[in-house]
């Protein structure tokens, strides 16, 4: 059985690491990826030895890049019910309060932003960038949109979601608007990660996932609010997929990185 998510989890420091293993697909997300984290977030809850998580991708092209396109989602036939593949994918929405810290390298974008909206800080390599091709292909970007607007300036997250493929944020950029917390040298990030992760590790756990849960209680409220209107907003503003992948098709591959 291949799998698509490795959990290392280290006894001695307390730290886990969770690792996105497509790299072949740029570590897209099919079903069975999403299973399989979700499975891991679960894991992770019930063994106290683990007391702080990294999250990063296989290889160094990119952290994640979304829902992979050909995974097939079968959606109910009613209109007032929609299955969104993603939405339970993240750590705090699988009910996971220990830390959980980001290593970023590569590419990160749509629905990557489950993850790292869902992780409590990020590390980048200067590899790092960041941007949402939802608009670009004819979709809206709504759960991702929503996650981001709690972690960045208003203005940033607006732009980066509305220009779609045509801009992508830098690691630099992106830690200069206080997206990611600490920009490495190259090839470090996930060290870097996985030594604050220790740090996090040694602290008496109760504290620490108060710390976190007291944190989140800042932003789920907002959270619910705009999750509440993302599936009448994505139903009435999404291209079919057939027009979707003729856009896709017909993309245009340069950008600009700011």
């Amino acid at each position: 059985m291949t799998t698509t998510v490795r959990l290392a989890a280290d006894k001695d420091s307390g730290v886990a690491v969770v690792t996105l293993d497509r790299p072949d697909r740029l570590n897209a997300i099919d079903l069975t990826m999403r299973d399989e984290l979700r499975q891991a977030w679960r894991e992770l809850r019930f063994d106290d030895s683990v007391r702080a998580v990294v999250l990063t991708g296989a290889g160094e092209r990119a952290f994640c890049t979304g829902l992979d396109r050909d995974a097939v989602v079968p959606q109910p036939s009613s209109p007032y019910m929609a299955d969104d593949p993603l939405l339970r994918v993240g750590p705090k929405s699988n009910d996971l309060w220990k830390p959980v810290i980001a290593a970023v390298t590569g590419m990160a974008c749509g629905g990557a932003f489950y993850l790292l909206g869902e992780s409590d800080f990020l590390v980048a390599d200067p590899t790092a960038a960041f941007f949402d091709p939802h608009t670009t292909y004819g979709m809206v970007s709504a759960y991702e949109s929503v996650l981001l607007a709690q972690r960045m300036p208003y203005g940033e997250v607006a732009r980066m979601m509305l220009m779609g493929t045509a801009e992508r944020i830098s690691a630099e950029r992106a830690h200069a608007i206080g997206l990611v917390s600490e920009l490495t040298a190259p090839g470090e990030a996930l060290a870097a990660a996985t030594e604050c992760a220790a740090v996090l590790a040694g602290y008496p756990p109760e504290g620490v996932q108060g710390t976190v849960r007291a944190l989140w209680a800042v932003r789920e409220g907002a959270v619910a609010a705009g999750f509440a209107q993302a599936p009448h907003l994505v139903a009435l503003g999404n291209l079919p997929g057939e027009r979707q992948s003729e856009l896709f098709a017909k993309r245009h591959k340069g950008f600009r990185t700011r």
